[in-house]
Protein backbone atom coordinates (compact mmCIF):
# COMPACT_ATOMS: atom_id res chain seq x y z
CA UNK A 1 0.00 0.00 0.00
CA UNK A 2 1.56 3.29 -1.10
CA UNK A 3 0.87 5.47 1.94
CA UNK A 4 3.20 8.18 0.73
CA UNK A 5 1.13 8.70 -2.40
CA UNK A 6 -2.19 8.59 -0.51
CA UNK A 7 -1.07 11.01 2.19
CA UNK A 8 0.37 13.40 -0.39
CA UNK A 9 -3.18 14.02 -1.66
CA UNK A 10 -4.17 15.67 1.63
CA UNK A 11 -3.23 19.14 2.83
CA UNK A 12 -1.20 18.23 5.91
CA UNK A 13 2.29 18.55 7.34
CA UNK A 14 3.07 14.98 8.30
CA UNK A 15 5.95 12.85 9.47
CA UNK A 16 5.67 9.99 7.01
CA UNK A 17 8.02 7.83 9.07
CA UNK A 18 5.31 7.49 11.74
CA UNK A 19 2.31 5.67 10.26
CA UNK A 20 0.70 2.91 12.28
CA UNK A 21 -2.62 1.02 12.54
CA UNK A 22 -5.01 2.61 15.00
CA UNK A 23 -8.08 1.42 16.91
CA UNK A 24 -10.13 -1.75 16.58
CA UNK A 25 -12.93 -0.78 14.20
CA UNK A 26 -14.59 -3.55 12.24
CA UNK A 27 -15.77 -1.52 9.24
CA UNK A 28 -13.08 0.97 8.18
CA UNK A 29 -9.27 0.67 8.31
CA UNK A 30 -7.67 3.42 10.40
CA UNK A 31 -4.06 4.62 10.66
CA UNK A 32 -2.38 7.22 12.87
CA UNK A 33 0.01 9.70 11.24
CA UNK A 34 2.33 11.85 13.34
CA UNK A 35 2.51 15.59 12.69
CA UNK A 36 5.93 16.72 11.55
CA UNK A 37 6.10 18.87 14.69
CA UNK A 38 5.96 16.19 17.36
CA UNK A 39 4.28 18.45 19.92
CA UNK A 40 1.27 19.06 17.63
CA UNK A 41 -1.68 16.67 17.18
CA UNK A 42 -1.40 14.21 14.34
CA UNK A 43 -3.97 12.85 11.92
CA UNK A 44 -6.17 9.80 11.43
CA UNK A 45 -6.24 8.33 7.92
CA UNK A 46 -9.16 6.00 7.12
CA UNK A 47 -9.98 3.73 4.25
CA UNK A 48 -13.77 3.80 4.02
CA UNK A 49 -15.41 0.44 3.47
CA UNK A 50 -17.22 1.01 0.19
CA UNK A 51 -18.75 -2.47 0.36
CA UNK A 52 -20.79 -1.32 3.36
CA UNK A 53 -21.19 2.31 2.29
CA UNK A 54 -22.09 2.17 -1.39
CA UNK A 55 -22.01 5.92 -2.04
CA UNK A 56 -18.93 7.31 -0.33
CA UNK A 57 -19.12 10.80 -1.94
CA UNK A 58 -22.62 11.25 -0.47
CA UNK A 59 -21.45 9.91 2.88
CA UNK A 60 -18.57 12.40 2.93
CA UNK A 61 -20.92 15.21 1.95
CA UNK A 62 -23.06 14.34 4.99
CA UNK A 63 -20.08 14.38 7.33
CA UNK A 64 -18.78 17.66 5.97
CA UNK A 65 -22.16 19.41 6.27
CA UNK A 66 -22.87 18.02 9.74
CA UNK A 67 -19.44 18.85 11.18
CA UNK A 68 -19.61 22.38 9.79
CA UNK A 69 -23.06 22.87 11.32
CA UNK A 70 -21.89 21.51 14.67
CA UNK A 71 -18.85 23.78 14.70
CA UNK A 72 -21.04 26.78 13.93
CA UNK A 73 -23.50 25.96 16.71
CA UNK A 74 -20.77 25.26 19.25
CA UNK A 75 -19.05 28.52 18.49
CA UNK A 76 -22.31 30.31 19.25
CA UNK A 77 -23.46 28.48 22.34
CA UNK A 78 -20.66 26.48 23.93
CA UNK A 79 -17.52 28.46 23.26
CA UNK A 80 -16.18 27.86 26.75
CA UNK A 81 -17.16 24.19 26.92
CA UNK A 82 -14.58 21.44 26.50
CA UNK A 83 -16.40 20.08 23.47
CA UNK A 84 -14.92 19.27 20.08
CA UNK A 85 -16.08 18.20 16.63
CA UNK A 86 -14.35 15.94 14.14
CA UNK A 87 -12.36 18.00 11.64
CA UNK A 88 -12.03 16.72 8.09
CA UNK A 89 -8.79 17.43 6.24
CA UNK A 90 -9.39 18.43 2.65
CA UNK A 91 -7.44 17.13 -0.34
CA UNK A 92 -5.40 19.24 -2.72
CA UNK A 93 -8.33 19.41 -5.14
CA UNK A 94 -10.68 20.72 -2.42
CA UNK A 95 -12.57 17.50 -1.71
CA UNK A 96 -12.77 15.65 1.59
CA UNK A 97 -11.86 12.22 0.26
CA UNK A 98 -9.38 10.66 -2.14
CA UNK A 99 -10.39 7.93 -4.59
CA UNK A 100 -7.31 5.89 -5.53
CA UNK A 101 -6.62 3.90 -8.67
CA UNK A 102 -7.56 0.64 -6.93
CA UNK A 103 -11.06 1.95 -6.18
CA UNK A 104 -10.46 2.64 -2.49
CA UNK A 105 -11.80 5.76 -0.77
CA UNK A 106 -9.63 7.55 1.78
CA UNK A 107 -10.37 10.38 4.23
CA UNK A 108 -8.47 12.12 6.97
CA UNK A 109 -9.38 13.69 10.31
CA UNK A 110 -7.41 15.80 12.73
CA UNK A 111 -6.45 13.69 15.75
CA UNK A 112 -8.11 14.69 19.04
CA UNK A 113 -5.57 14.37 21.83
CA UNK A 114 -6.02 13.41 25.50
CA UNK A 115 -9.17 11.39 24.92
CA UNK A 116 -10.26 7.82 25.40
CA UNK A 117 -13.10 5.60 24.24
CA UNK A 118 -15.05 3.31 26.57
CA UNK A 119 -16.34 -0.07 25.42
CA UNK A 120 -18.11 -0.99 28.66
CA UNK A 121 -19.90 1.64 30.76
CA UNK A 122 -18.46 1.52 34.25
CA UNK A 123 -20.50 4.06 36.19
CA UNK A 124 -23.71 6.05 36.29
CA UNK A 125 -21.64 9.20 35.77
CA UNK A 126 -20.32 7.86 32.46
CA UNK A 127 -23.83 6.81 31.43
CA UNK A 128 -25.20 10.27 32.25
CA UNK A 129 -22.46 12.00 30.29
CA UNK A 130 -23.04 9.67 27.33
CA UNK A 131 -26.77 10.32 27.32
CA UNK A 132 -26.20 14.04 27.54
CA UNK A 133 -23.64 13.96 24.70
CA UNK A 134 -25.91 12.13 22.28
CA UNK A 135 -28.76 14.40 23.32
CA UNK A 136 -26.69 17.54 22.71
CA UNK A 137 -25.65 16.11 19.35
CA UNK A 138 -29.31 15.81 18.31
CA UNK A 139 -30.15 19.21 19.75
CA UNK A 140 -27.37 21.01 17.87
CA UNK A 141 -28.58 19.46 14.61
CA UNK A 142 -32.23 20.29 15.32
CA UNK A 143 -32.28 23.33 13.03
CA UNK A 144 -30.18 21.90 10.19
CA UNK A 145 -31.94 21.36 6.85
CA UNK A 146 -32.60 17.62 6.79
CA UNK A 147 -33.01 17.64 3.01
CA UNK A 148 -29.29 18.33 2.63
CA UNK A 149 -28.40 14.86 3.86
CA UNK A 150 -28.29 11.53 2.03
CA UNK A 151 -29.25 8.10 3.37
CA UNK A 152 -25.89 6.39 3.76
CA UNK A 153 -27.53 3.00 4.47
CA UNK A 154 -31.17 3.00 3.32
CA UNK A 155 -33.68 1.35 5.70
CA UNK A 156 -30.94 0.77 8.29
CA UNK A 157 -33.40 0.64 11.21
CA UNK A 158 -36.54 -0.33 9.25
CA UNK A 159 -37.97 -3.24 11.24
CA UNK A 160 -40.47 -4.08 8.50
CA UNK A 161 -37.62 -4.69 6.06
CA UNK A 162 -35.67 -6.68 8.64
CA UNK A 163 -38.68 -8.92 9.25
CA UNK A 164 -39.13 -9.39 5.50
CA UNK A 165 -35.52 -10.54 5.29
CA UNK A 166 -36.13 -12.99 8.14
CA UNK A 167 -39.27 -14.36 6.49
CA UNK A 168 -37.36 -14.90 3.26
CA UNK A 169 -34.63 -16.77 5.14
CA UNK A 170 -37.28 -18.92 6.84
CA UNK A 171 -38.94 -19.73 3.53
CA UNK A 172 -35.75 -20.53 1.62
CA UNK A 173 -33.97 -22.15 4.59
CA UNK A 174 -30.72 -22.36 2.59
CA UNK A 175 -28.68 -24.13 5.30
CA UNK A 176 -31.50 -26.35 6.60
CA UNK A 177 -31.24 -24.71 10.02
CA UNK A 178 -34.88 -23.74 10.52
CA UNK A 179 -35.60 -26.92 12.48
CA UNK A 180 -33.22 -25.74 15.22
CA UNK A 181 -34.90 -22.39 15.80
CA UNK A 182 -38.63 -23.10 15.87
CA UNK A 183 -39.11 -21.59 19.34
CA UNK A 184 -37.05 -18.49 18.47
CA UNK A 185 -39.09 -17.89 15.33
CA UNK A 186 -42.32 -18.30 17.28
CA UNK A 187 -41.11 -15.83 19.95
CA UNK A 188 -40.30 -13.23 17.31
CA UNK A 189 -43.52 -13.65 15.35
CA UNK A 190 -45.65 -13.33 18.50
CA UNK A 191 -44.28 -9.81 18.95
CA UNK A 192 -44.36 -8.59 15.36
CA UNK A 193 -47.41 -6.35 15.68
CA UNK A 194 -46.13 -4.60 18.79
CA UNK A 195 -42.66 -4.09 17.29
CA UNK A 196 -44.12 -2.42 14.22
CA UNK A 197 -45.68 0.32 16.37
CA UNK A 198 -42.81 2.79 16.10
CA UNK A 199 -42.59 2.30 12.33
CA UNK A 200 -46.32 2.94 12.01
CA UNK A 201 -46.04 6.14 14.06
CA UNK A 202 -43.38 7.29 11.63
CA UNK A 203 -45.42 6.36 8.56
CA UNK A 204 -48.42 8.23 9.98
CA UNK A 205 -46.29 11.34 10.51
CA UNK A 206 -46.80 11.30 14.27
CA UNK A 207 -43.07 11.47 14.95
CA UNK A 208 -40.87 13.75 12.83
CA UNK A 209 -37.73 12.89 10.93
CA UNK A 210 -34.66 14.36 12.60
CA UNK A 211 -30.94 14.23 11.91
CA UNK A 212 -29.71 11.35 14.03
CA UNK A 213 -26.47 9.45 14.63
CA UNK A 214 -27.92 5.95 14.10
CA UNK A 215 -25.01 4.07 15.70
CA UNK A 216 -24.98 5.10 19.35
CA UNK A 217 -22.62 2.49 20.72
CA UNK A 218 -20.82 3.90 23.73
CA UNK A 219 -17.40 3.60 22.08
CA UNK A 220 -18.55 6.21 19.55
CA UNK A 221 -17.91 8.81 22.23
CA UNK A 222 -14.51 10.23 23.16
CA UNK A 223 -14.12 11.07 26.85
CA UNK A 224 -11.59 13.52 28.31
CA UNK A 225 -9.54 12.89 31.45
CA UNK A 226 -12.40 14.19 33.62
CA UNK A 227 -14.78 11.54 32.25
CA UNK A 228 -16.78 14.10 30.31
CA UNK A 229 -17.54 13.60 26.64
CA UNK A 230 -15.20 15.55 24.40
CA UNK A 231 -16.53 14.48 21.00
CA UNK A 232 -19.13 12.31 19.26
CA UNK A 233 -17.38 10.24 16.59
CA UNK A 234 -18.09 7.72 13.80
CA UNK A 235 -20.45 9.88 11.76
CA UNK A 236 -20.79 7.48 8.81
CA UNK A 237 -24.41 6.70 9.66
CA UNK A 238 -25.54 10.26 10.43
CA UNK A 239 -28.63 10.75 8.27
CA UNK A 240 -32.37 11.37 8.57
CA UNK A 241 -33.91 9.17 11.24
CA UNK A 242 -35.97 9.17 14.43
CA UNK A 243 -34.67 10.18 17.84
CA UNK A 244 -35.94 6.93 19.32
CA UNK A 245 -33.46 5.04 17.15
CA UNK A 246 -30.49 6.67 18.86
CA UNK A 247 -32.00 6.27 22.31
CA UNK A 248 -33.06 2.64 21.90
CA UNK A 249 -29.77 1.51 20.39
CA UNK A 250 -27.78 3.17 23.17
CA UNK A 251 -29.93 1.64 25.91
CA UNK A 252 -29.56 -1.82 24.36
CA UNK A 253 -25.81 -1.60 24.66
CA UNK A 254 -25.58 -0.26 28.22
CA UNK A 255 -28.47 -1.87 30.11
CA UNK A 256 -27.39 -5.48 29.57
CA UNK A 257 -25.32 -6.86 32.46
CA UNK A 258 -23.83 -9.51 30.16
CA UNK A 259 -22.11 -9.54 26.75
CA UNK A 260 -24.18 -9.37 23.57
CA UNK A 261 -23.44 -13.06 22.88
CA UNK A 262 -23.75 -14.39 26.45
CA UNK A 263 -24.33 -18.17 26.44
CA UNK A 264 -25.61 -18.45 30.02
CA UNK A 265 -28.95 -16.66 29.78
CA UNK A 266 -29.23 -16.48 33.57
CA UNK A 267 -26.39 -13.93 33.48
CA UNK A 268 -28.49 -11.50 31.44
CA UNK A 269 -30.16 -8.91 33.64
CA UNK A 270 -30.90 -5.19 33.52
CA UNK A 271 -28.61 -2.52 34.92
CA UNK A 272 -31.35 -0.06 35.77
CA UNK A 273 -29.05 2.56 37.37
CA UNK A 274 -27.19 2.92 34.06
CA UNK A 275 -30.48 3.12 32.16
CA UNK A 276 -31.75 5.85 34.47
CA UNK A 277 -28.51 7.84 34.35
CA UNK A 278 -28.33 7.74 30.54
CA UNK A 279 -32.00 8.72 30.28
CA UNK A 280 -31.54 11.67 32.64
CA UNK A 281 -28.56 12.92 30.66
CA UNK A 282 -30.29 12.47 27.33
CA UNK A 283 -33.54 14.18 28.32
CA UNK A 284 -31.72 17.02 30.05
CA UNK A 285 -30.41 17.91 26.59
CA UNK A 286 -33.45 17.09 24.45
CA UNK A 287 -36.67 17.61 26.42
CA UNK A 288 -37.02 21.17 25.13
CA UNK A 289 -37.44 20.18 21.47
CA UNK A 290 -38.93 16.67 21.63
CA UNK A 291 -42.65 16.28 20.98
CA UNK A 292 -44.82 14.25 23.36
CA UNK A 293 -45.12 11.49 20.76
CA UNK A 294 -41.34 11.37 20.45
CA UNK A 295 -40.98 11.02 24.21
CA UNK A 296 -43.49 8.15 24.18
CA UNK A 297 -41.58 6.52 21.33
CA UNK A 298 -38.41 6.25 23.42
CA UNK A 299 -39.74 3.40 25.54
CA UNK A 300 -40.93 1.57 22.41
CA UNK A 301 -37.39 1.78 21.04
CA UNK A 302 -36.00 0.24 24.24
CA UNK A 303 -37.90 -2.93 23.31
CA UNK A 304 -37.47 -2.61 19.56
CA UNK A 305 -33.68 -2.60 19.36
CA UNK A 306 -32.87 -5.91 21.08
CA UNK A 307 -35.77 -7.39 19.09
CA UNK A 308 -34.40 -6.02 15.82
CA UNK A 309 -30.89 -7.19 16.63
CA UNK A 310 -32.24 -10.67 17.37
CA UNK A 311 -34.06 -10.64 14.02
CA UNK A 312 -30.81 -9.71 12.26
CA UNK A 313 -28.76 -12.37 14.07
CA UNK A 314 -31.37 -15.07 13.39
CA UNK A 315 -31.63 -14.09 9.72
CA UNK A 316 -27.87 -14.41 9.35
CA UNK A 317 -27.88 -17.76 11.15
CA UNK A 318 -30.51 -19.14 8.78
CA UNK A 319 -28.61 -17.78 5.77
CA UNK A 320 -25.37 -19.43 6.81
CA UNK A 321 -23.55 -16.61 8.67
CA UNK A 322 -22.86 -14.44 5.65
CA UNK A 323 -23.01 -10.99 7.30
CA UNK A 324 -21.71 -11.13 10.86
CA UNK A 325 -18.32 -12.58 11.71
CA UNK A 326 -18.73 -15.72 13.82
CA UNK A 327 -16.32 -17.61 16.04
CA UNK A 328 -18.20 -20.93 15.88
CA UNK A 329 -21.11 -22.43 13.95
CA UNK A 330 -23.81 -21.56 16.49
CA UNK A 331 -22.53 -18.07 17.30
CA UNK A 332 -25.36 -16.17 15.61
CA UNK A 333 -27.91 -18.44 17.29
CA UNK A 334 -26.29 -17.79 20.66
CA UNK A 335 -26.43 -14.06 19.95
CA UNK A 336 -30.09 -14.37 18.98
CA UNK A 337 -31.01 -16.12 22.20
CA UNK A 338 -29.12 -13.57 24.28
CA UNK A 339 -30.99 -10.67 22.66
CA UNK A 340 -34.34 -12.38 23.10
CA UNK A 341 -33.55 -12.97 26.77
CA UNK A 342 -32.69 -9.28 27.13
CA UNK A 343 -36.02 -8.44 25.51
CA UNK A 344 -37.84 -10.68 28.01
CA UNK A 345 -36.21 -8.84 30.90
CA UNK A 346 -37.12 -5.48 29.38
CA UNK A 347 -40.74 -6.56 28.87
CA UNK A 348 -40.95 -7.55 32.54
CA UNK A 349 -39.90 -4.03 33.61
CA UNK A 350 -41.44 -2.09 30.74
CA UNK A 351 -43.95 -0.26 32.94
CA UNK A 352 -41.15 1.06 35.15
CA UNK A 353 -39.07 2.01 32.10
CA UNK A 354 -41.97 3.83 30.48
CA UNK A 355 -42.87 5.69 33.67
CA UNK A 356 -39.28 6.74 34.34
CA UNK A 357 -38.86 8.17 30.83
CA UNK A 358 -42.12 10.12 31.12
CA UNK A 359 -41.37 11.47 34.60
CA UNK A 360 -37.79 12.39 33.71
CA UNK A 361 -38.90 14.23 30.57
CA UNK A 362 -41.48 16.21 32.55
CA UNK A 363 -38.91 17.09 35.21
CA UNK A 364 -36.30 18.11 32.62
CA UNK A 365 -38.80 20.29 30.79
CA UNK A 366 -39.99 21.91 34.02
CA UNK A 367 -36.41 22.59 35.08
CA UNK A 368 -35.65 24.10 31.69
CA UNK A 369 -38.71 26.36 31.86
CA UNK A 370 -37.78 27.51 35.38
CA UNK A 371 -34.20 28.20 34.28
CA UNK A 372 -35.37 30.28 31.32
CA UNK A 373 -37.88 32.14 33.48
CA UNK A 374 -35.17 33.03 36.00
CA UNK A 375 -32.83 34.13 33.24
CA UNK A 376 -35.42 36.54 31.79
CA UNK A 377 -36.77 37.85 35.08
Amino acid sequence: MNFTNIISKFCIDADLSTIMPYGSGHINDTFFIQHRSKHLPGYLLQRVNHNVFKDVPSLMSNIHLVTMHLKSKLSEALATDDTDVLSLINTEDGRYYYHDDAGNYWRMYGYIENTKSIDQVESSQQAYQGGKAFGVFQTLLFDMDIDLLHYTIPDFHHIGKRLSQLNEAIQTNPQNRKKYVVSEIEFIMERTERMLTLQKLAEQGKIPLRITHNDTKFNNLLFNNDNKVKCVIDLDTVMPGYVAFDFGDAIRTIINTAPEDEKDLDQINLNMPLFKAFTEGYLTATARFLTQDEIKSLSLAVLLFPYMQAVRFLTDYLNGDVYYKVQFSEHNLQRTRAQLQLLKKLEEQFAEIEEFISATASLALKSDINTNSSATA
